[in-house]
């Protein structure tokens, strides 16, 4: 969206996740006033939304922590996604790809019950969300979320975080920062309980194939570099 008028014909890449978040960094920085950055927590999804979010982090020198949610593999395709579980047990299901692929509700239970066991698995592994909005020394009114990811092909994951926010808080402001999404899962997240969404690059659906075509590289993000970035969180 913020790129879009300038690239004409011609397809934007991104360097890699790092600059992805440098970039929506520098965005949010218009976004949130300097006084407010103290009361602003940035939550990555992991593996790859938690280095967007450090990078954010970093350049509006607030918090981040991680926030987990895992994608509802298609029976068909693993890489296609039809739904998300939060660790909370907060789930999203994307009717109209599980009513067109005609997925039984047997499958989608099982995936939901093995994700959410995975999710609450490495929320213990990471030490993260779940302690988060148990703390009281934090207000949570007063403070602005900054819910982020390396990019949102459908959209399942970023809603799933949405929805389990606002089921444990809510927050002064909700606001989504994305380096790649398509226009019709944009105008899908503006239909969620948010007070704003920050895009790099919004292309027409027709154009899009997958996150990974908006980058340079989009290397796979070890268990060591989310260890590493999660020593900088907030206690």
């Amino acid at each position: 969206m913020i790129f879009d008028r300038i690239t004409g014909k011609f397809q934007l890449k991104i360097k890699d996740r790092v600059s992805a978040g440098n970039i929506l960094g520098g965005i949010l920085k218009d976004v949130i006033k300097k006084q407010d950055r103290s009361n602003t927590i940035v939550l990555g999804i992991p593996k790859g939304g938690l280095i967007v979010a450090d990078r954010i982090a970093r350049s509006l020198n607030c918090g981040f922590d991680v926030f987990v949610v895992k994608r509802l593999r298609s029976p068909h395709n693993e890489e296609l996604s039809i739904g998300a579980v939060a660790v909370d047990g907060t789930t999203y299901l994307n009717e109209l790809i599980i009513t067109e692929l005609k997925i039984c509700n047997d499958y989608i239970q099982s995936e939901i019950s093995h994700q959410l066991q995975e999710a609450k698995r490495i929320t213990g592994l990471y030490n993260s969300n779940n302690q988060l909005f148990k703390r009281n020394d934090i207000d949570f009114k007063n403070i602005t979320m900054i819910i982020a990811d390396d990019g949102s092909a459908t959209g399942t994951t970023v809603i799933t975080a949405i929805r389990s926010v606002r089921k444990k808080i809510n927050p002064k402001r909700l606001l989504i920062a994305l380096p790649i999404s398509p226009i019709g899962t944009i105008n899908v997240l503006k239909n969620e309980k948010i007070d704003g969404i920050k895009v790099i690059t919004s292309p027409q659906n027709s154009k899009f194939l997958s996150i990974e075509q908006y980058y340079r590289n989009f290397e796979q993000v070890s268990e060591e570099q989310v260890l590493a970035l999660i020593g900088r969180k907030i206690r």
